[in-house]
């Protein structure tokens, strides 16, 4: 059974650390360090882990030897039009290998939702691969983000063997917590029609193309293409209002004028 609940004390926030190691497979300089975990938890940020409490040594209540997920967000404050307001920037989540593709990850997701909500937080962010199509699939099909912003090697050089070396382009995924749009989404009800003028397609050879010397300029020619095509379709107003896949899992994000009626 799978306990979704807040990471508590050093060795469940440890695990998380472990996690993301295992993961990534970052080098030192990349890791974030349990003590950050601990900060970001206690002014106001998540860390929310998946439990398996059929592991073997685990108790009812779960244990960092049973820690097969979690998800971490900060806290940020919005500025501009109208009063400043708080909004959480969900910074990673990661799912143990064995775990994955049973919606753990839209289970740490809800759990994200359901506590911001609980403290009158309406708004998170988080950024994502553009090239990582099932990232994209649960972001926006699943979850009802939509994207508005393009953001060149956001984080510089990265050690993370999922990078495959190629920079680290990302996009911004907006989620309007209690907005029409994500409600919809996530009840099955019917969605607003959408006008969609672009379509930005990911091969699922994408994969393997970062994972090889061979395919690697295979890969970075289609990010480049895709920055083009992402930049340009915002700079003309136009936000990712969806995301499909198809039988060979080849991605295809799906971009049109945003009705700004839906995230109210």
């Amino acid at each position: 059974m799978i306990v979704i609940r807040n990471c508590a004390g050093f060795d469940e926030l440890e695990a998380c650390v472990q996690l993301q190691v295992e993961t990534w497979g970052y080098d030192p300089t990349d890791v974030i360090p349990r003590k950050a975990f601990l900060v970001w938890q206690k002014v106001g940020g998540q860390v929310i882990g998946a439990f398996d409490t059929e592991i073997a040594g685990a108790s009812a209540e779960g244990g960092p030897e049973s820690l097969v997920g979690f998800v971490l967000s900060l806290p940020g404050v919005k500025t501009g039009k109208g009063e400043p307001r708080p909004y959480l920037h969900s910074h990673m989540l990661a799912v143990k290998q064995g775990y994955r593709n049973r919606g753990l990850g839209m289970q740490l997701k809800l759990e994200q939702r359901r506590e911001a909500l609980g403290r009158g937080i309406r708004h998170m962010e988080w950024t994502f691969d553009p090239l990582e199509i099932k990232n994209a699939f649960l972001n926006i099909h699943k979850l009802g983000a939509i994207v508005r912003n393009y953001h060149v090697d956001f984080y510089g050089v990265s050690s993370s063997r999922l990078q495959g070396g190629l920079p680290t382009d990302r996009l911004l995924a907006e989620w309007h917590l209690d907005s029409w749009r994500v409600g919809a989404i996530l009840e099955g009800r019917p969605a607003v029609a959408q006008n969609i003028e672009e379509r930005i397609p990911v091969p699922a050879s994408i994969y393997e193309w970062k994972d090889t010397e061979a395919g690697r300029e295979r890969a970075l020619a289609v990010q480049m293409e895709n920055r083009r095509k992402f930049q340009q379709a915002f700079s003309q107003g136009l936000a990712v209002l969806g995301f499909v896949r198809d039988a060979e899992g080849n991605g295809v994000f799906e971009l049109g004028p945003l009705n700004q009626a839906e995230l109210d």
